[in-house]
């Protein structure tokens, strides 16, 4: 009985762990004035299926998420170049449900996510300028770069597969390059995902996991300052898993496709809805959708 319990809830394991592969994030190395704070608050919405063992005898799988996120941002200078910090934590529902050797199986959990940090830093074309002097700059070509730490503090069970924490650390270090063109932006920022060992995976085992490789490309069209609207894609590949040494055949590969509109609500405020599908290897599909409210202030702002 606990072998098909636990089963079932592989398949939003495995979700979770493709969604951060597969961050959807236009416009991440435009330049922003130093001294600003950014305090952000959201909700996002997701479903579909997900990638997992092809082995297992499961069918008609299906996971549904619910969260809320905070976040805090402040950019600043690094060496003479604009550079942010970032904090973001989430809270919320995980239900995953799947028929099992004929029998259909459910399995819902609440909790906190992995918080994760990131530096980010732009190493040419955007220097780091005060709000005085940022109103007589325009972008032309931005290179910069960030990493991304998952921490493991997260809400995880042990003796559960399905869980919200990960119970494992995660690095993405990525690489970015924005060229303004008029009210037109492009983007390319290629990344990749590095985890280390799960060691207390069900019950003890020691879960290993193939970095994930991904290319985001971006195009974004400014209607005036504060209002723009967004194209991404994403391609990603890797992340196969061992389990005690037993390999998966659960190679990640797939497409995601995001729109997302920013529009000013006033002077430091700002909201940002997003939607966004996905095609993964294998048939299974991934819909989102969420909205974003931003405050700022600082900066001589």
């Amino acid at each position: 009985m606990k072998r098909r319990t636990t089963t079932i809830a592989l398949l939003s394991l495995a979700f979770c762990q493709t969604i951060h592969a597969q961050d959807l994030e236009p416009r991440a190395y435009s330049n922003a004035p130093i001294g600003l704070n950014f305090l952000i608050a959201g909700y996002g919405h997701s479903s579909g299926s997900v990638l997992t063992d092809p082995s297992l005898p499961l069918d008609n799988g299906s996971v549904e998420t619910n969260f809320a996120a905070f976040a805090f941002a402040h950019t600043l200078e690094f060496f003479g170049q604009s550079a942010k910090i970032d904090y973001i934590q989430g809270y919320g529902n995980l239900f995953a449900e799947a028929d099992f050797m004929g029998v259909h199986r459910e399995r819902d959990v609440n909790g906190f996510t992995d918080p994760l940090l990131r530096f980010s830093v732009n190493f040419f074309g955007a220097p780091a300028l005060t709000m005085e002097e940022f109103k007589n700059y325009k972008q032309d070509l931005v290179i910069g770069g960030s990493l991304r730490i998952g921490v493991p503090l997260g809400d995880y069970d042990d003796d559960k597969l399905a869980n919200i924490g990960s119970n494992r650390w995660m690095f993405k270090p990525e690489f970015g390059m924005s060229k303004a063109i008029g009210p037109w932006t492009f983007e390319l920022t290629p990344a990749v995902n590095f985890y280390l060992d799960n060691n207390d995976f069900l019950g003890g085992k020691s879960r290993e996991q193939d970095p994930v490789f991904s290319t985001q490309v971006s195009t974004s069209y400014t209607f005036r300052p504060g209002m723009w609207a967004a194209l991404a894609t994403t391609y990603y590949t890797g992340g196969q898993s061992t389990v005690d040494g037993v390999s998966n055949d659960d190679q990640q590969e797939g497409i995601r496709l995001g729109l997302t509109f920013s529009l000013p609500l006033s002077r430091s405020q700002s909201i940002k809805l997003y939607g966004n599908t996905g095609y993964s290897h294998g048939d299974n599909d991934y819909n989102a959708f969420g909205l974003v409210w931003q405050y700022r202030w600082g900066g001589g702002f």
